[in-house]
């Protein structure tokens, strides 16, 4: 029986030894909800009583007896949802009186509150990030009917949240197990980004990080060994030490001399080779494409790459973003990926997929990652769910080229240089050039620190972080305009505070 109000579902199930009884009855005062149950004709059955959060068979009993002396008696179930409205007060101690326990649910039927200024609550982005929590009230929203808050979000391209189109491929998706290898929409979407990026293989992973991880895990065979990165690099500095964990290798994170990219003139001065037994050998060279939104050219990889081959050194790309890099015309998909011996590469960042990441790489290679991949938890039962949103995503957002101009992702490179332009005219300073999704305003020359920057714009709704903006396909035009008044209110503070510097540890990039 399920019993309805505003501001109370009561929904109560009663099982007999015969046939089970459904009703479904909407009243709109919980009083009435009560009549009606002790009005309830039906002939005294046997009952399954469950309560919330429940130890152990001595706290079921006592919970059985309350609700025994709450319904005269007549044993029934009840889980009480509540809204949290302030004129359910006196309900809810009505209640309580009667020892009826309640729960905190959250609905869908009831307006979604306001968040920072008029802003709907942020909640329902589609999936976890890193990134904190919204403040004020959350309510549910229906994330797959438009970007929500991630229309206001400049934080990172983590927020983008899935589309109506992903979400008619998970309802017509399979629902085969692919630790057995029988999953056909997994399948499928493994062999198309093989062939998209001229690999033999692929493997989808649960994120970047693990991509990352099982590439180089499954590079190295017999230590001791190095890999040599960029000491921005998001395996050195975000994924929790996760090489010196799972791969026992050290990291040697090279400053590139340019102040940009590293270049074969740094592999070369930092790679250690030969028989000196003083130092741990290079086995593998990570680069990373985009990093911070700069784009590595790809004759300089091309220059790497043979280097690496030339000395037996395994090439893994970092390519969460290395979409970003061929729209801004650098290249096409296959003419980077080719040239590493493996690739991890994101669906959940600017595509818009609410989860996963793609390895590439030969057949030896995936069949290894593979193992790997089940040593720590990776292998997946129904994965349909998520690989035909993550196929959605490359189709759409990144486009079904190989240069990635007729998807929706280039938008927002067209949106970040126009956020670029505007900074700049009014006299502020870029950190670095924007060359694809990233603005990379100079706070310190405006004299405010990252934390006062992301007060602002939560002034008008906007979410910061820092002086780095990662702009997305979903970012809105109003958010646009929202951002220029923050940036007006930033210059007008110019030359008042001085210089403010970082914290200590405070990084000056993030995922």
């Amino acid at each position: 029986m399920i019993l309805r109000s505003p501001t109370f579902a009561v929904t109560a199930r009663c099982f007999s030894s015969s046939t089970p009884l459904p009703r479904s009855v909407t009243l709109s005062k919980f009083a009435e909800a009560n009549l009606l149950i002790a009005r309830d004709k039906a002939p005294s059955p046997t009952f399954t009583i469950n309560r919330h959060q429940s130890a152990d068979n001595k706290t079921r009993a006592i919970a059985s007896r309350q609700y025994k002396a709450a319904i005269n008696k007549k044993k029934r179930l009840f889980t009480i949802h509540r809204h949290y409205s302030k004129d359910n007060e006196q309900a809810i101690a009505k209640i309580k009186q009667h020892g009826i326990h309640t729960r905190p649910k959250m609905s869908t039927e009831h307006p979604q509150q306001n968040g920072i200024n008029g802003q709907k609550g942020i909640n329902g982005l589609g999936g976890t990030t890193d990134l904190p929590p919204a403040d004020g009230p959350q309510k549910q929203q229906n994330a797959w009917s438009g970007p929500g808050p991630a229309a206001f979000d400049f934080r990172s391209d983590v927020v983008t949240t899935p589309t109506p189109s992903m979400l008619s491929a998970v309802q017509n998706t399979t629902l085969l197990d692919d630790v057995f290898m029988e999953d056909p929409t997994t399948i499928s979407l493994e062999s198309h980004m093989a062939t998209l990026t001229s690999h033999e293989a692929s493997l989808f992973v649960l994120s970047g990080t693990m991509g990352n991880q099982l590439a180089i895990r499954s590079h190295l065979t017999q230590p001791p060994h190095s890999i040599l990165c960029d000491y921005r690099a998001h395996i050195l500095e975000w994924e929790a030490g996760g090489v010196a964990t799972l791969s026992g290798a050290l990291v040697k994170g090279v400053v590139p001399s340019n102040g940009v990219y590293l270049t074969l003139e740094d592999v070369r001065k930092n790679v250690v080779i030969g028989d000196e037994i003083h130092g741990a050998p290079t086995r593998v060279i990570s680069l990373e494409n985009t990093l911070g939104g700069t784009i590595m050219p790809l004759e300089e990889v091309r220059k790497i790459a043979a280097f690496a081959r030339e000395h037996e050194i395994k090439m893994h790309l970092d390519g969460a973003r290395l979409w970003e890099a061929v729209v801004a015309g650098a290249g096409s998909l296959p003419d980077y990926t080719k040239e590493f011996d493996s690739v991890s590469l994101c669906f959940s960042k600017g595509l818009g997929a609410p989860v996963g990441s793609i390895l590439v790489g030969s057949k030896k290679f995936i069949k290894q990652a593979r193992w790997v991949r089940k040593s720590i938890g990776g292998g997946l039962r129904q994965p349909g769910v998520v690989t035909a949103a993550a196929r959605v995503a490359v189709d759409e957002t990144f486009g079904k080229d190989l240069n990635g101009q007729a998807g929706l992702l280039k938008q927002s490179h067209i949106t970040a240089r126009r956020i670029a332009k505007i900074w700049t005219d009014m006299g502020g300073k870029l950190d670095k050039p924007t060359e694809t999704n990233m603005v990379w305003f100079d706070l310190d020359d405006v004299g405010l620190s990252g934390d006062e920057f992301a007060e602002l714009g939560k002034k008008h709704g906007l979410r910061l972080l820092g002086g780095r903006l990662v702009v997305h396909y979903q970012i809105s035009d109003e958010a646009v305009n929202r951002l220029e008044v923050v940036m007006k209110e930033a210059m007008a503070k110019k030359g008042t505070n001085g210089s403010v510097g970082k914290k200590v540890g405070e990084k000056a990039y993030g995922t």
